[in-house]
């Protein structure tokens, strides 16, 4: 049984836009759905001008015919509250629903998420229609899922009219409780921005200059809470309404506007949209990392991936399609990291619109297309599969990932504009996985006590109570691994004072002096354990106090002075950081992990990917290869569910090609 649903297995199918065929091709879709055996369609997303052609004007016949015909071939639905483009007699009845840009442009109907997300007619109007949607269907037979709007804050993460500066400024009272909090959080004596009465802020707007740091921070923080209140406005008609029915909005990845901890408490099932670029021969590292995200969203319990394109997108200015290994690949890897369905954008392709050149599983030839042979193929390989659903993955490390400190970060004014969280840790990410080394994600006040090596690429934010708890954490036997730039600032983006990072001082034994940006195109050569490395973006002048110096700068002003260093505190260890290694990275994190006792889920030949999926009395290692190169490789001993072929110790894999070898659990 599907961890995610009431629906057996893995799910798979993909979006269903019926509205956009005329009623007599609905038949053959499903009847086409059967042979592909797809068993699952989110339906409803765009359907908002259909369902609703009025204020109070109502059109669900041809959405009771469209769910019947599903539920008859027994497909089961994602039915979408169809919130997430306003229709056309919404914004023109209430112009004041469309957002408001920086610099005062109110953006216009003829897209898609044209609305303000604290427009209250909009909120309104939006938890109307989910209830209206839930009433009619709650015990329909086809009903599976609740999806809420679609892809929150993928064109509008923000609004800078009066209705937001309103909402903004009760947000900022709930927060602050009165104003002389707030200025003492937004330090308002510098530049002389004090304020006298809440009323007297705004949104930051286009400025003369840089805007207060603290406020744009808050500003954040602020707008990702107001695209979370209308998902829990539909949330809270739908759960009152149909209790039970689990309900989910389709993520996007490790996408920086919207605080995806916060969310991921409220929705029963993590969904993701992914598009990894087939033209980008390390898209599949970038696409992991994603994955493993999603999974750790909720602890570690199955996710659904809710889109990824069959072949190529439309939306890039080159658009290269997948071959079909490749995209069978990509789905496995989906399910290699925890998810239970494989589910795609879309079942049939659009013939008008704005993404119809964007593939489908039912591409524009039709059954005699060369997609259809890869979508009727790839429903085979997941039943097949069918009993990993509900199994999870454990791993020995932990990334730790936080969106106040990531856009804290990436605020202006700062030593340099070149860092980027998630290219930070992307990077030590790449590392672990080129070494098949299972990551977890845990948020700064998450608990690290099942882990073995926790690592922090960067915390330029840090609270002290985060503090408190990474130095617990090694005090007790941990070890932690402290990327640069990290403890730098307060929840308030002010500095902690007494030298850098000094919250995380005692646990790493080190003082930074100074921050030595590395200008564009330039490196710094460094010595690692006696290989000579080079850092590129970042370096710093670092004191070892009480540490062990692990690697020194080999030249200029920083010659012989610390870049890495290991400090034994408590029963445990910590490593920092001090400069930006690229790919190198994975020295420091070998002496980590072999510290740690860390190992990887298995020692594969180079290029292929491996991770592990755990049941009450089974192991499924998925063996991937991405290295579009034919290959032998160590295996486990078991049975490949893929071909039903026995293995033992070793497997031929072509290239892109996979293996699913379920073994017995010691």
């Amino acid at each position: 049984m599907s961890g995610i649903t009431r629906v057996p297995g893995l799910l798979y199918g993909g979006d269903y836009n019926p509205e956009q065929w005329p009623e007599e091709v609905w038949a053959e879709d499903v009847r086409l759905m059967r042979e592909a055996g797809v068993n699952f369609v989110t339906v409803g997303v765009f359907s908002w001008a259909r369902l609703q052609p009025g204020p109070d004007e109502w059109d669900f016949g041809w959405f009771d015919r469209v769910l019947g015909l599903l539920a008859e071939h027994g497909v089961a639905a994602d039915i979408a509250t169809a919130t997430a483009s306003p229709p056309a007699w919404l914004v023109r009845a209430h112009p004041e629903v469309l957002p408001v840009t920086a610099d005062g442009v109110r953006l216009e109907f003829g897209s898609r998420q044209h609305y303000c997300p604290s427009s209250a007619v909009y909120r309104h109007a939006a938890a109307r229609l989910a209830r209206t949607i839930a009433s009619r269907y709650r015990d329909h037979p086809a009903l599976a899922m609740w999806h809420v709007h679609n892809e929150y804050g993928d064109h509008v993460t923000e609004c800078f009219c009066e209705a937001s500066a309103a909402d903004f400024r009760r947000w900022l009272r709930d927060r602050y409780g009165d104003v002389a909090a707030l200025n003492a959080a937004w330090a308002t004596d510098f530049w002389s921005q004090r304020y006298g009465t809440f009323e007297e802020i705004e949104p930051p707007r286009a400025a003369p200059g840089p805007v207060n740091p603290t406020q744009a921070l808050d500003w954040r923080r602020f707008c990702s809470g107001a695209l979370l209140a209308c998902y829990l406005g539909e949330k809270a008609q739908l759960d009152e309404v149909a209790p039970g029915v689990p309900v989910t909005t389709n993520f996007m990845s490790m996408f920086k506007p919207l605080d995806y901890w916060t969310w991921a408490a409220h929705e029963d099932v993590v969904s993701d949209d992914a598009y990894p670029d087939p033209a980008d021969p390390d898209a599949h590292v970038g696409a992991a990392m994603n994955y493993d995200l999603m999974r750790s969203l909720k602890g570690g319990r199955p996710w659904l991936l809710m889109e990824q394109a069959p072949s190529a997108v439309s939306w890039r200015p080159v658009n290269a399609p997948k071959p079909p290994a490749l995209a069978r690949l990509w789905s496995l890897q989906t399910v290699a990291h925890g998810a239970d369905g494989v589910l795609h954008f879309q079942w049939r392709a659009s013939r008008a619109g704005a993404e119809k050149f964007h593939s489908a599983l039912l591409p524009h030839r039709g059954t005699a297309g060369r997609q259809w042979a890869s979508t009727v193929a790839l429903g085979g390989d997941l039943a097949r599969l069918a009993e990993v659903a509900g199994t999870r993955i454990a791993s020995d490390v932990a990334i730790v990932l936080d969106w106040n400190s990531w856009w804290a970060l990436e605020l202006d004014d700062h030593p340099s504009a070149r860092l980027r969280l998630r290219d930070l840790v992307a990077s030590w990410y790449a590392a672990l996985a080129g070494r098949n080394v299972g990551v977890d994600f845990v948020p700064p006040d998450g608990d690290l006590a099942g882990y073995r090596l926790v690592l922090a690429p960067n915390l330029y934010l840090m609270s002290d109570a985060t503090a408190a708890r990474f130095t617990s954490y090694v005090d007790g036997g941990g070890r932690l691994v402290c990327g640069f730039f990290s403890g730098i600032v307060d929840e308030h983006d002010h500095v902690h004072l007494g030298g850098y990072p000094a919250p995380l001082r005692d646990v790493l034994g080190v003082v930074v002096d100074e921050f030595r940006p590395v200008p564009d195109g330039a490196s710094v050569p460094v010595s690692l354990g006696g290989r000579a490395v080079t850092a590129t973006m970042w370096s710093e002048w670092l004191e070892a106090l009480t540490a062990e110096v692990a690697g020194t700068y080999t030249s200029g002003e920083l010659d012989g002075r610390p870049a890495v260093t290991r400090n034994a505190y408590g029963e445990g260890r910590a490593w920092y950081v001090g400069c930006h290694l690229g790919g190198e990275i994975g020295l420091v994190l070998d002496e980590a992990l072999a510290d740690a006792g860390a190992r990887p889920v298995l020692d594969a030949a180079p290029g292929v990917e491996v991770t592990r999926r755990d049941g009450p009395g089974n192991s499924y290692y998925f063996l991937l290869n991405q290295a579009g190169r034919e290959c032998e490789t160590p295996a486990p001993d078991g049975v490949d569910l893929l071909t039903g072929a026995a293995v033992r110790r070793t497997l031929h894999l072509p290239p892109y090609g996979a293996a699913v070898v379920k073994t017995a659990r010691a």
